[in-house]
């Protein structure tokens, strides 16, 4: 063999993405489920305590100061919402299955529905939660209190590890910026920036995805 030749590479194609398609009365099935058995009761252990202390560390507010608030939630939901997508396209190239809206329609809803989730999970986990505890045992002890168990409880719908541990990706900075913001706490730049992240991880981030030929 001559010192310069060289051998031809081949690069193994990687196999196309297998579909599941998602339809309006497939999320309203879950949707259904979902409410009863999680949203309902955090919602009420929420509103529970709001009803009988009224207590500031539980973020039912705009804050000190709105302005900032909005606009950091925004510019979080949106880069939430692409950090998020780019982790379930390599999820769902390297399992080569993605579960993706079929229409506009069942985008839409499954958007709208984790626009209901975002602020019903940020106040049982972080305002609940982190700030009850942080409340009365110093803010380290509050954010492990809220962030642990949000990222971990996913495993009770069955997600695989590494659905469960991107989760971290947006439990981190929201516990971290719930206890860090200034002023009065607020759950409303996290909740946006939840939002997005939820979003672009389900449904309509995938939807985005298929649509601009990605997956």
């Amino acid at each position: 063999m001559q010192p310069n030749s060289t051998l031809p590479i081949t690069v193994p194609e990687r196999p196309p993405v297998r579909f599941l398609y998602t339809r309006p009365r497939d999320s309203l099935g879950w949707m259904r489920r979902d409410v009863a058995m999680r949203l309902l009761p955090f919602s009420l252990a929420v509103a529970g305590t709001w009803a009988l202390r009224r207590p500031r560390w539980l973020g039912l507010s705009v804050g000190e100061r709105p302005g900032m608030q909005l606009t950091l939630g925004v510019a979080g939901g949106v880069l939430s919402f692409a950090a998020a997508a780019a982790i379930r396209l390599r999820l769902s190239r390297d399992r080569g299955v993605a579960v993706v809206p079929a229409g506009r329609a069942d985008a839409v809803l499954q958007g709208a529905y984790y626009l209901l989730n975002a602020p019903v999970e940020e106040a049982f986990f972080r305002g609940l939660l982190q700030g009850g505890v942080g409340a009365r045992w110093g803010g380290s002890a509050g954010l492990v209190a809220g962030l642990v168990p949000y990222v971990l409880y996913h495993r009770l719908g069955r997600w695989p590890w590494p659905e469960v541990l991107a989760t971290s990706l947006i439990g981190v900075p929201a516990a971290a910026a719930y206890r860090w913001l200034p002023g009065r706490p607020s759950l409303l730049a996290i909740t946006l920036a939840h939002a997005g992240a939820t979003c672009g991880f389900l449904g309509p981030g995938p939807w985005v995805l298929r649509k601009l030929r990605l997956l």
